[in-house]
């Protein structure tokens, strides 16, 4: 069993857009600047706010953060994309989700500009993606596939089942993996909450991607020997052993899992440090598009 430490590789791509932004310090052009939309006070969203704006200033970008009071109304937050939008200083940016239920989350994300669009959710992206044409990929399917690029894992004429069809993860990398491309031409199947014989589709598989958000819901006997596992899941569960009273755990179950698979994900440590990497990846690229 090889585990795939999603933390290193993610400190790879990392030092690498650290010496692209050298680069570009070295020759005066403009430093990416990435920006984030945060409405409310959720407290894993301010979380996972702050760990991209560490990310910025780790690899030299500029970072801003536009804060709203949760009672902002749709249009005054459409209002404020569109500002953000014509600001030329930022090069990219995201929404951070969830949003307050008074906000419809598709007009918002709508509203940001594709040239902007780093988190790849906006319809144009979103449909290129689909047709294979360069584009900002969203960024945790975009992190799983440099996973399974830099692991030199071979995915050609393999059988790999996505459990989830959410468009941020499932939908997007079960395109990607079965795209006539040097990571791709998988057989995909997409399973969910609807699927019967999951455990069947599971023990057919070479190559599982979950992304259900079901604590340890893959077990050993749902996997056949020699898989891999990509755990997008993460949860917290009661746990007295610890002093926070709690763990985090992903969609497998990882000790019986792991001692049938030859690639696995852990969690937290896996996915979970290349989604902002490939956040920041697609700021740096469109920065570069304006050069």
């Amino acid at each position: 069993m090889k585990i795939i430490d999603g933390k290193k590789i993610s400190i790879e791509v990392l030092d690498e857009i650290k010496a692209s932004v050298s680069h570009r310090v070295e020759n005066n052009l403009k430093i990416p600047h990435l920006a984030a939309v945060l409405v409310g006070d959720d407290g894993p969203s301010q979380t996972y706010v702050n760990s991209k704006i560490k990310a910025c200033n780790r690899v030299g970008f500029q970072s801003s953060l536009f804060k709203f009071d949760k009672s902002i109304l749709e249009n005054e937050l459409i209002n404020e994309i569109q500002k953000i939008n014509i600001n030329n200083n930022i090069d990219g940016f995201i929404v951070q989700l969830p949003l307050p239920n008074e906000i419809n989350q598709e007009n918002i994300l709508n509203e940001v500009s594709p040239y902007k669009d780093v988190d790849g959710f906006h319809p144009i992206n979103y449909g290129k993606m689909a047709l294979g044409i360069d584009t900002f990929l969203p960024a945790t399917p975009a992190g799983i596939i440099e996973l399974i690029q830099r692991c030199n894992i071979d995915l050609k004429s393999k059988k790999c089942l996505v459990i989830g069809r959410s468009q941020i993860v499932g939908r997007p990398i079960s395109i990607l993996l079965s795209q006539n491309k040097i990571f791709g031409n998988a057989t995909v199947t997409v399973a969910h909450s609807k699927s019967d014989n999951l455990k069947q589709l599971c023990l057919e598989s070479d190559v599982i991607i979950s992304a259900i958000g079901i604590p340890e819901f893959i077990k050993g006997d749902m996997i056949k020997l020699g898989s891999t596992i990509i755990d997008v899941g993460i949860s917290r569960v009661d746990d007295n052993s610890s002093e926070k009273g709690y763990k985090i755990v992903g969609d497998a179950d990882f000790k019986s899992v792991s001692e049938k698979v030859d690639y696995i994900t852990p969690v937290p440590g896996g996915v979970g440090p290349m989604t902002i990497a490939m956040l920041l990846k697609n700021t740096l690229k469109a920065c570069s598009l304006n050069d």
